[in-house]
């Protein structure tokens, strides 16, 4: 196991510290001076000189991705026009928030992951569920409808059930409050209230895709010979589908799930466009209309990071989930 850890840790480092080349070299590295992009319109030459020279774009470019990987890991000096000392990690300054970006991302990281986080435990929670019924009862008035479930809502777009959502329990039968972000630690109740409607939209969309997988994969699962020895032997149902048929089927199941809360912590731009909510996809977006390239370059690198975690969260859940994967 620990070969295993040290295996991926060194993998997911070399990602990582690829995807920043990648990152530093399209964003400021290219002939296109990024300066222009994010002073202000009234600013003269002097005044983008001087930016240039804050933000240390005179520098070779080695040195500037030295200096910016740096300020990462122990901070850095970013000097008194923008903010003075950087503690790590440090992401570099934005001209455009008048303020560094890891302040940005203090602000608008929670907003991302109390969005997220909640939404997935209900989408593997009812879409596992709803398929694993679903193929207990093949054939069924239920299976019917649980198809029909997943075929109309994996047909729709997340920004047209949000919009019916936000229509119905909130403009209509005004049960809930509009979507908004209330600190946990604050008023746990406001928060869950503030975050329903998100839930419940991520929800729907998702478990309809996991429904149909969990249920593809429960079906060809009871199929399988190990299934037919242990009812043979015997074996309660309960056991027969809860210990051996489920922990195989869970497998793929874990997978998409992980690629799949990694890429939405990265920016569920449409879900928080929708309800109006100020998290990480919805600065992502808005920093790439105003050429913020500090802070677009901070997002690609947290994106990133949440992709390759998520990564090594399944590779590990794959030895607790299933006997046969071995690590190595």
């Amino acid at each position: 196991m620990l070969r295993f850890l040290l295996k991926r840790f060194l993998l997911a480092v070399s990602v990582l510290f690829a995807v920043s080349v990648i990152a530093f070299g399209l964003f400021f590295a290219l002939p296109a001076d990024p300066v222009t992009g994010m002073c202000p319109k009234n600013c003269n030459a002097e005044r983008l000189d001087r930016v240039r020279t804050e933000l240390g774009l005179n520098d070779p470019k080695t040195e500037q991705y030295a200096n910016y990987m740096k300020g990462i890991f122990v901070g850095r000096d970013l000097g008194s026009a923008q903010g003075g000392q950087c503690a790590a990690p440090c992401l570099g300054y934005s001209y455009v928030n008048s303020e560094s970006v890891t302040d940005t991302f203090a602000r608008v990281l929670p907003v991302t992951l109390s969005v997220v986080l909640p939404a997935a435990v209900l989408w593997l929670a009812l879409g596992v569920g709803l398929g694993m019924v679903s193929a207990l009862r093949r054939g069924t008035l239920l299976d019917r409808i649980s198809i029909g479930f997943t075929l109309t809502f994996a047909s729709m777009q997340l920004y047209f059930v949000g919009a019916v959502l936000l229509l119905i329990f909130v403009y209509t039968l005004k049960i809930l409050p509009t979507p908004r972000y209330v600190s946990p630690l604050e008023d746990p109740l406001a928060w869950a209230q503030g975050m329903v409607l998100p839930w419940l939209t991520l929800a729907l969309m998702f478990s309809a895709i996991y429904a149909r997988l969990a249920r593809a994969q429960m079906v060809e699962t009871l199929n399988e010979d190990f299934i037919r020895t242990a009812r043979a032997k015997g074996a309660p149902k309960r056991r027969v589908y809860g210990r051996h048929a489920l922990r195989a089927a869970i497998t793929p199941i874990v997978t998409v799930a992980g690629l799949d809360v990694g890429s939405a912590l990265g920016g569920t731009v449409i879900t928080e466009t929708t309800f109006g909510l100020q998290g990480l996809g919805r600065t992502a977006v808005e920093a790439v209309r105003q050429g913020d390239l500090p802070t677009i370059m901070a997002t690609v690198l947290l994106a990133a990071v949440f992709v390759v975690v998520a990564n090594l969260v399944v590779d590990l859940l794959y030895a607790f989930i299933d006997p046969r994967v071995r690590l190595g």
